[in-house]
């Protein structure tokens, strides 16, 4: 049961999906402090100016306050949280990966057309009751 559940999570897939469900998270987060911060004021300034920081308040309301600091800090923390899910989970998972892909040997080679030509001729030879002639050029037989 272990190790059944070991493999599933060593899977790509598994990685891959959890590294989207964060990065999604993360870039939610811009989405959310991009409409908060920056769409929302401009809407609220239908319906007033006082300069904090990188905060630009476009009218008399606090609902009018474009706060570009906060989209900026959400961008900052989107590439932190890129930067730890790939150094944390994705980067040893493709080492892991590619350790075991280094132990794999290499199955048989597959036989070349030659060889499959001389064993298609020594076996249509049996099959006439003739005596295999491996020695014999196809290109140029002894009649």
């Amino acid at each position: 049961m272990l190790k059944g559940f070991k493999d599933f999570l060593m899977r790509g897939n598994v990685i891959d999906l959890a590294v989207a469900v964060v990065i999604g998270a993360a870039f939610g987060a811009i989405v959310t402090a991009f409409t908060a911060n920056i769409i929302n004021p401009l809407v609220a300034l239908l319906g007033g100016n006082n300069v904090e920081g990188l905060a630009v308040k476009l009218g008399d309301s606090d609902k009018t306050v474009m706060d570009f600091g906060a989209l900026i800090t959400a961008g900052i923390n989107f590439v932190i949280v890129a930067a730890v899910v790939y150094f944390i989970f994705v980067l040893p998972m493709n080492k892991i990966k590619e350790r075991r892909e280094r132990g794999v040997e290499p199955g048989p080679s597959e036989p070349t057309d030659v060889e499959l030509l001389k064993e298609i001729r020594d076996l249509l030879a049996a099959q006439n009751g003739q005596q295999p002639t491996s020695g014999t050029d196809v290109r140029n037989p002894k009649v």
